[in-house]
């Protein structure tokens, strides 16, 4: 390898992983979601920012559309959860805290982040009479579908 390709090397490199970057961005949607951790509560603690995927399964079960989100670590009340034009919004905090002793001294950890997924719908729904419930970690949202409003139309004789 000569010296002109081995310094033109980093750059593709780069250039490379910001692609790569790029296309998981786009493709993870809103459902990337960042969250902040702490490394103690002491002044000055350094602060870590990391991303997760918040893994989501839409259902379309004939009369309605189940959601099922996984979100461990929060309270029901945590959520915002609403129908707006023909997606589905699920807003929260994560506030989590863990303490372990490592060895001669202890790690507190705190992970705290605001999140946004938006999930759309393969149909309209009837947003009242949407139902959710939270249970270890999991968020399911069932939407009942809108029932097609037919009428037919009769032809009367002239």
């Amino acid at each position: 390898m000569n010296r002109q390709t081995w310094l033109e090397r980093p750059g593709r490199v780069l250039a490379q992983w910001r692609e790569r970057l790029r296309t998981f961005g786009e493709r993870a949607g809103r459902a990337l979601t960042r969250f902040k951790r702490r490394e103690s509560d002491e002044p000055g603690a350094a602060t870590v920012v990391g991303w997760a995927v918040l893994p989501a399964e839409v259902v379309d079960e004939g009369e309605r559309i189940r959601v099922r989100l996984e979100v461990p670590g929060l309270e029901r009340d945590d959520f915002e959860i609403l129908v707006e034009d023909d997606h589905l919004v699920v807003r929260g905090e994560k506030r989590a805290e863990s303490t372990r002793e490592a060895g001669d001294y202890w790690v507190r950890e705190c992970v705290y982040g605001r999140f946004e997924r938006v999930i759309p719908l393969p149909d309209p729904v009837d947003a009242g009479r949407a139902e959710a419930r939270y249970r270890n970690g999991v968020l399911q949202v069932v939407l009942p579908k809108v029932a097609e409003r037919r009428r037919r139309v009769r032809v009367r004789a002239a």
